[in-house]
């Protein structure tokens, strides 16, 4: 089923199930339109979305979409939701600059200290010397994070300062 509702023509970045609800959203408005995506397969994007090569997004212009949505972080903490809007793009994602709060743990944290945003006690640690000087002021259980992208892969919830 394609959307043909409205006159609106949306791009959307990514093809997991992130970008498949926000697919379903848009398809679902009286101003939605013709709907694509870029950035990889999704069975169920494909029913309510033209599939584009990944490519499309970079050579895209104001005259070939209204709306372009960057779903997956990579992409934002790279900066494409800046380069789009350069181009005269209206976008939605946040910049390289604010998607560092989702790209970085440790950025995150230094933010949150510095404005006195409520959070969990941490330490952020650079070097393996530092993590077990961490490990033995925090003992166990402990959660372990890795700073960066991770894909949801970077969190370890340790029971043992040994498994940790």
């Amino acid at each position: 089923m394609r959307c043909a509702v409205g006159d609106k023509r949306v791009l959307i970045v990514g093809s997991g199930g992130r970008e498949h609800a926000i697919g379903l959203a848009v398809a679902a408005s009286p101003e939605g339109g013709h709907i694509a995506f870029a950035g990889g397969e999704n069975a169920g994007l494909g029913t309510i979305a033209t599939p584009l090569p990944a490519e499309a997004v970079e050579t895209a212009t104001a005259a070939d979409f209204d709306l372009v949505v960057v779903g997956p972080e990579a992409p934002l903490v790279d900066g494409l939701a800046d380069r789009l809007r350069s181009r005269g793009l209206t976008v939605f994602g946040p910049s390289a600059a604010a998607a560092q709060l989702e790209g970085s743990k440790a950025f995150t944290k230094r933010v949150a200290e510095r404005y006195g945003i409520p959070t969990a006690r941490a330490t952020i640690c650079e070097t393996l010397d530092e993590a077990m000087t961490g490990l033995a002021e925090f003992g166990a259980p402990v959660v372990v994070k890795a700073d960066g992208l991770a894909a949801g892969k970077g969190v370890t919830v340790a029971a043992t300062v040994d498994a940790a």
